[in-house]
């Protein structure tokens, strides 16, 4: 059961089912999360606080074991669910799209500063907090194209 919550609800395991390597594992588990973010549109910023926590810390815990000796498995995908959700917090529309993009892109290339770092933090931090760090990054884009408008 930790497997298959550490995968993204299983969906992490798709892309070696389907093309035989784990590459793209984590656009997977951000699909998860854009699903439920779809769902969580009309509730208050509030409750896509408490979804996002809640997802940090069963990343936490589902991640740990398969964590070891600093590795971030492929197919561990539900760290990207709980950092697209941290991006949608409170937004909807355009702004939206733009904080899972940034979200996204920032996970994938780690080029803003503190990405990095994230993952270079022990176990089931290293793992989850990186996509954390992205997904502030995505929302704070999101919120500026909200400032915009």
């Amino acid at each position: 059961m930790r497997r298959f919550i550490a995968a993204g609800f299983g969906t992490g395991l798709l892309p070696n089912r389907l093309y035989g390597s784990h590459s793209g594992a984590g656009t997977f588990g951000a699909a998860v999360a854009v699903v439920i973010g779809v769902w969580l549109i009309p509730a208050p910023w509030w409750v896509d606080t408490l979804v996002a926590l809640g997802a940090i810390g069963v990343s936490l815990w589902a991640a740990a074991p398969f964590a070891v000796d600093g590795q971030d498995p492929g197919w561990v995908a539900i760290d990207e669910v709980a950092g697209t959700l941290v991006a949608m917090v409170g937004l909807s529309g355009w702004p939206w799209l733009l904080a899972v993009a940034v979200a996204r892109l920032l996970d994938i290339f780690k080029v803003a500063p503190g990405i990095r770092q994230a993952e270079d933090l022990h176990g089931a931090l290293g793992v989850t907090l990186d996509d954390v760090v992205a997904g502030l990054y995505g929302l704070a884009a999101g919120w500026a194209l909200v400032g915009l408008t």
